[in-house]
């Protein structure tokens, strides 16, 4: 990630948002080719092959927010499943769920989600998780 930046559109060429334009064309199928990609957006073929690697504009399908989830839940029937409900919810998207086995009667769980389409801010998620039943120690490890 050392050779990536974040930066605004605002402040850079346009011929890098055009580059992008014409790969969207040629990636839609809007247009039959390279050149005809480039001819619509305004920028040479040379332009198009100097920047096309390096240029990438993210899509709505790779925007989003994850979040990781570290709890300690008892170890009875159910504890999990409410867990799981009530992110549900929430509107997160539950990705990835590690849990150790019981020690003492209670497990380790880490629950990864994608808390794009969360109805509500992920602290208070975090903050009405900590009041189901049996599920204790709730602690948000990262968001991304």
């Amino acid at each position: 990630m050392k050779n990536y930046l974040i930066v605004s559109k605002n402040i850079l060429p346009d011929v890098y948002e055009r580059v992008i334009e014409a790969r969207n064309l040629i990636n839609s199928g809007s247009v039959k080719s390279i050149s005809e990609a480039v001819k619509a957006v305004g920028i040479s073929r040379s332009t198009y092959y100097k920047y096309k690697d390096y240029v990438f504009s993210p899509d709505e399908n790779s925007i989003g927010r994850k979040a990781v989830v570290s709890m300690m839940l008892k170890h009875e029937k159910g504890v999990l499943s409410n867990v799981l409900n009530y992110l549900s919810q929430e509107h997160a998207n539950i990705l990835t769920i590690n849990q150790s086995i019981p020690i003492n009667g209670k497990a380790s769980v880490n629950v990864s989600l994608d808390i794009s389409d969360l109805s509500k801010p992920i602290d208070e998620v975090i903050t009405e998780m900590k009041k189901l039943k049996g599920a204790t120690q709730i602690k948000l490890l990262s968001v991304e």
